[in-house]
């Protein structure tokens, strides 16, 4: 799907951002009853990761609000900021308009369907005030007054500043209205009980804005708002509890996205090489870097919409996450592992897909595969990111160039799949053995087929 990098965010969306859907699985649920979900960010176990609704029946006149007139650096700036929050990436269904909505997820509660944000009066947010807009963003309350599911973000977005919301919402306000009706959320009871969310918000929700650490530069700062903040990291990288909150004693200890690991940004990271601020910029501005691998599932809309921000904002996070991972004794990548047992099958099967590319080096540097052994998905704690690589390939956004690796979901069996992966982490990695890979194969393949 192509995602338009000018295209507004998850602001107001009625299902789950690559950043939180995927972490608000395993909550409301058990708020009322309990979790995991598949979101396009977000975590293991998550519950909340249900729908939010774009306004519900409101008690004001549905006239829609007057369209204002923008300064354009205003809306420049929103622009900005929507793709540090990775706002389309929700919002846009694979056949739809940019931020028109309608992208399904599949739950264990049933489906729940992303809202249309575009300035449309009847099926967007065109009625919506920007005093409506910072409520949702502040309080998690939509236009009606309801409470909102936290598959919006909003326990992270109540830290932005009133100044990068109200640019924002010029943002959003300034695009094509699009008239796309969403389809209603097909949930499980009681999955679909807003009252709930009170009691959920009670708990845990946390309101107020960004408060700067003082001992800390104004560089290190504004990386960890826009990490707290906007780009809502945590909703992906931190595992959550029963209710779908966020583990504030794990923060950014690796979670759960769309049925991918999100990895520790903690000194807990499975990264054989400890990443540098340097290293982590490169990652994030070009998504790739030579000693840690290719940005690839739900990381790929995240580094490509930061390709287009201010450079200094992505240094800042950068320099923020960094500082989570102290370098702690030797940075040298671990052992190959070659002299350890390795499957047959699956030393055959590398030789005949992968070898070709994977011990060859190309002409190109910058198509240049990483380093097996350095990969995160190969270091991993379990084995689903190798699994949708081998089933998904990796493929550049459309008209821009990078990597490329075919899928292999067509010419190699679920048996073929799981000796392959067994074979990559005994023979480029020195971590034990992942136990459940053909289990793993089976539920991957089964999603990957009905996303299709």
């Amino acid at each position: 799907m192509r995602r338009e990098r000018d295209a507004p965010g998850p602001v107001l969306a009625s299902g789950p951002c690559p950043a939180t859907s995927a972490g608000l699985r395993r909550g409301l649920a058990a708020v009322v009853a309990s979790r995991h979900m598949n979101a396009r960010i977000t975590i293991a176990g998550t519950v909340l990761l249900l729908a939010l609704a774009a306004g519900g029946s409101s008690d004001r006149p549905l006239s829609a609000a007057p369209t204002p007139a923008f300064d354009p650096a205003l809306v420049a700036r929103g622009a900005e900021l929507s793709a540090i929050g990775n706002c389309s990436t929700c919002h846009s269904s694979r056949e739809g308009r940019p931020c028109a909505g309608g992208l399904p997820l599949a739950t264990p509660f049933g489906t729940i369907y992303s809202t249309n944000i575009t300035p449309d009066p009847d099926t967007g947010i065109g009625r919506w005030t920007g005093s409506d807009f910072l409520r949702a963003m502040r309080e998690g309350v939509d236009r009606a007054g309801h409470d909102l599911y936290p598959a919006f973000p909003y326990d992270h977005f109540t830290r932005v500043t009133d100044e990068d919301v109200a640019a924002i919402y010029a943002f959003i306000a300034t695009r094509e209205p699009v008239r796309a009706e969403v389809p209603a959320n097909r949930l499980k009871f009681p999955a679909g009980l807003r009252s709930a969310i009170g009691l959920w918000k009670a708990l845990y929700f946390r309101p107020g804005a960004y408060k700067p650490d003082a001992s800390k530069s104004a560089h290190w700062n504004r990386g960890a708002y826009l990490v707290d903040g906007l780009a809502h990291c945590g909703a992906c990288h931190t595992p959550r509890n029963a209710l779908g909150a966020e583990n504030r004693q794990q923060e950014l200890a690796g979670g759960e996205v769309e049925d991918w690991h999100a990895s520790s940004l903690t000194a807990t990271s499975p990264a054989p090489v400890r990443w540098t601020a340097d290293q982590l910029y490169d990652y994030l501005r070009h998504g790739r870097e030579e000693q840690h691998g290719l940005a690839a599932g739900p990381m790929a809309p995240v580094t490509h919409n930061l390709a287009g921000v201010a450079d200094e904002d992505v240094r800042a996070i950068a320099t923020y996450v960094a500082s989570l991972m102290p370098v702690s004794g030797s940075t040298a990548a671990r052992r190959t592992g070659a002299e350890r047992v390795a499957s047959t099958d699956g030393a055959q099967i590398f030789a005949g897909a992968c070898a070709s590319c994977h011990e060859t080096l190309p002409a190109m540097p910058s198509t240049q595969p990483v380093p097996l052994g350095l990969t995160t998905s190969v270091n991993a704690p379990d084995p689903r990111n190798a699994i949708h690589v081998v089933l998904e390939g990796i493929w550049p956004e459309s008209g821009e160039k990078g990597a490329l690796m075919p899928s292999f979901a067509a010419e190699l069996t679920d048996k073929q799949v799981a000796a392959l992966v067994d074979y990559l982490r005994a023979h480029f990695t020195d971590q034990p053995a992942w136990r459940d890979v053909p289990e793993r194969v089976a539920a991957i393949r089964k999603t990957v087929e009905e996303q299709r």
